[in-house]
């Protein structure tokens, strides 16, 4: 009887290495994948079951139950997350169970850039192959409606940062997540700004952040060039800034802008208008936000490229006729 009982002991031993070793193997051993099941897509809600069987019809597994027999040992089973996911051509099953426990879900990514027009922002998002298209045929107004807006012009509004994001997400809940970020971070710093500034709202000081944004992409001369539209918006100076002239131009900008442009009228020309334009002319950066509400404390009210990025700063007409000469006419 003890003999029985001790062969007993040791087949069931041998057995247990038998099996824990075949499954070591299994959990180690590369899938291999075709690039055709290396895109896949686990279903929201789905149980182990019904997930092993997913990734048996995308060609991952060639059979579900031993997925489902590692997920259980290792108790794994409840934290497996659907989304889409990329994998390695040589991902072991161990890895994938990993992979799905994690939610390491295949991410796309999206960089609206300072600067940058609402129709380019539209653009990027139409041709970025993570995102789902859903605003194709809308206006400016509706898609405007959609992120919660009162606005019926969308220039300005949508933060430029990079978006990170699971793929297949729509185009506006991208826009949505700029736009909310927009407006969370230009209150903060409306509430935040120098008194006695000439904007009546946070909407004007973005208008000036937009063109402070196109002026110049030096970032320490920002200040100053918001100091010198300041100083110009308290006298009653036209701000005569070329961006938005060449905004306003729409598509009859070729890429140069010539002295009959600047005479010929439109909402955004600063030559022939007083005051800011209607709206932002671009996506100011936080950075632009900020020098609009806390210019430099300066005189000047003028400023001329130098030819290398960078500008020179006049108090006076007679000072900034000589930096043109210097800068611009001798070239």
């Amino acid at each position: 009887m003890i003999k029985h009982i001790k062969k007993w002991i040791v087949l069931s031993i041998i057995s247990a290495l038998l099996v824990g070793g075949w499954l070591v193997y299994y959990a180690i051993a590369p899938l291999k994948l075709q690039p055709s099941s290396q895109e896949i897509s686990i279903q929201p809600k789905s149980g182990l079951r019904s997930i092993a069987n997913q990734l048996v019809a995308q060609g991952v597994l060639k059979e579900p139950w031993r997925f489902i027999v590692l997920a259980k040992l290792l108790h794994k089973e409840q934290y497996l997350q659907a989304g889409s996911y990329t994998l390695n051509k040589n991902i072991s099953p161990y890895q994938l169970l990993l992979s799905l426990n994690h939610g390491k879900t295949t991410q796309g990514s999206i960089t609206f850039i300072e600067g940058r027009t609402f129709e380019q922002m539209r653009q990027k998002l139409a041709v970025n192959d993570a995102v789902k298209q859903s605003i194709g045929g809308l206006s400016e107004a509706e898609i405007l409606k959609l992120v919660g807006s009162k606005y019926s012009v969308a220039e300005g509004l949508f933060f430029p940062d990079t978006f990170y994001f699971d793929r297949n997400t729509l185009d506006i809940e991208l826009l949505k997540i700029s736009y909310n970020a927009m407006q969370l971070k230009l209150e903060k710093a409306w509430q935040g700004r120098e008194p006695n500034l000439p904007y009546k709202n946070s909407y004007q000081a973005l208008v000036m952040a937009s063109i402070i944004e196109k002026e110049t992409g030096k970032a320490s001369e920002r200040p100053m060039i918001a100091g010198v539209f300041v100083n110009r918006l308290r006298l009653g100076m036209r701000l005569q800034t070329d961006p938005t002239v060449i905004y306003g131009m729409g598509l009859r900008f070729d890429g140069n802008i010539r002295k009959k442009d600047l005479s010929i009228d439109t909402p955004y020309n600063t030559y022939t208008r007083s005051g800011l334009p209607p709206t932002p002319i671009a996506m100011p950066g936080l950075a632009a936000i900020e020098a609009a509400l806390h210019p430099a404390e300066t005189k000047a009210l003028y400023f001329v490229g130098k030819g290398d990025g960078s500008h020179t700063f006049s108090n006076n007409l007679a000072e900034h006729n000589r930096a043109v000469v210097k800068y611009q006419l001798k070239k």
